[in-house]
């Protein structure tokens, strides 16, 4: 039987244009911060999990060796993991399972990224299979604008009324964003803003669009065990699931995402959540693009096929709503896209365990980290809670 895990630890640092630091000690900080949240030194670390995006967006060919020292990971064993949009999240489940396992009992989790010093949009507009697909793909905001086209019309929805439901979604993270003292886009919008922005792929307009990012978060999972030893408040992993499917973007349904569906119930079975939208308090979606978080609202059992838009309208999703979504301003407001995954578990750690600030979520117990990636065939999910 697997050993209970808990997360003791965060740091990350803070987000945008980082052009004050190079990339290691840009990793440094957030690994200092998640030590001294935790009250550990570097001795006290078993092993190193790492992740970036795919070495083309980090000009150089190992990057883990590169910020090796930054990590305090010499002597010791040390992982990477790239898995596109998901490494953040993949990082977080590879440290899981590293203490679950019994391996060890203390890790440290990184994910980071320098997006104004890689290659983004050129590497991700290469990722579709090169004779048919990646012509029609055009990076990321193209393959996601798919997405969100499609899901309108499988619903019958009124194209306005998705639009403006977006548009809300895009603003109150950008609202939300101001109380992040990491975010990266910190201002405040009005839906107007939005629906007047240019179009980059038609539904998607640049409001509705994610930054490129740089940054990094750190978070240390201990175990069960030993966490008690070094916080009074850890934030205790009650789930988690991935799950993948086609590399081909027309071999999947993307509306009814079954990757995405299955991370959730197979996380949602680990944690025993049967009524998502009851039993948790708050979820840190990975929302890249503002029509998105309606899509997840549905897969992850917020509510009924087609009924997302209710949810904004309704301010079920808002700070003070029933069940708030990305009160830390989300992707839409930060994307170092090696660590935005990770950010999602950190956010939900720190919301469980009250260390989220001006952006926390009163009463908040039990919180939902999500990331998808790949070419949109992989998702990830994490179930935090302070309930032991």
């Amino acid at each position: 039987m697997a050993r209970k895990v808990a997360v003791v630890g965060t740091g990350q640092t803070r987000h945008g244009k980082r052009q004050d630091v190079s990339y290691p000690e840009m990793i440094r900080e957030a690994v200092v911060a998640a030590l001294e949240d935790a009250g550990l030194g570097w001795e006290h670390i078993d092993a190193v999990v790492c992740g970036s995006m795919p070495p083309p967006m980090e000009g150089t060919n190992a990057p883990h060796l590169w910020w090796a020292d930054a990590m305090g990971a010499g002597g010791k064993p040390l992982l990477r993991v790239a898995t596109c949009g998901t490494t953040g999240i993949s990082i977080a489940h590879a440290a899981y399972y590293h203490v679950a396992s019994g391996l060890f009992d203390v890790v440290l989790a990184v994910g980071a990224e320098k997006q104004y010093e890689g290659e983004s949009q050129g590497t991700m507009t290469t990722v579709g299979e090169p004779f048919f697909q990646r012509q029609f793909v055009a990076g990321a905001p193209g393959v996601f604008a798919y997405q969100c086209n499609e899901y309108a019309h499988r619903y019958h929805l009124d194209e306005e009324r998705v639009r403006a439901a977006a548009a809300e979604i895009a603003v109150r993270n950008h609202v939300d964003a101001l109380d992040n003292p990491f975010a990266h886009l910190r201002q405040r919008i009005t839906v107007e803003d939005v629906l007047r922005s240019r179009v980059l792929a038609y539904p998607i307009r640049l409001l509705d669009c994610c930054p490129a990012s740089d940054g990094a978060c750190a978070v240390i999972f201990a175990a069960g065990e030993v966490a008690p030893r070094i916080t009074r408040t850890p934030a205790w992993v009650a789930g988690v699931g991935y799950a993948g499917e086609e590399h081909w973007v027309g071999d999947s349904d993307k509306v009814w995402w079954q990757s995405a569906r299955q991370a959730a119930l197979q996380a949602y079975r680990m944690a025993g959540i049967t009524d998502p939208l009851e039993q948790l308090d708050v979820a840190e979606l990975y929302n890249p693009f503002s029509f998105q978080e309606l899509i997840f609202y549905e897969l992850f059992g917020f509510c009924g096929p087609g009924e997302g838009c209710r949810l904004v309208e309704e301010g079920v999703v808002r700070r003070g709503g029933k069940l708030p979504c990305d009160p830390s301003g989300g992707v839409l407001c930060t994307n170092p896209i090696g660590a935005t995954g990770l950010i999602r578990v950190a956010e939900a750690a720190m919301q469980v365990t009250g260390k989220a600030g001006a952006h926390q979520v009163e009463g908040a117990r039990t919180a939902l980290a999500h990331a998808i990636g790949g070419t949109q065939q992989i998702n990830g999910v994490m179930i935090l809670t302070s309930l032991d």
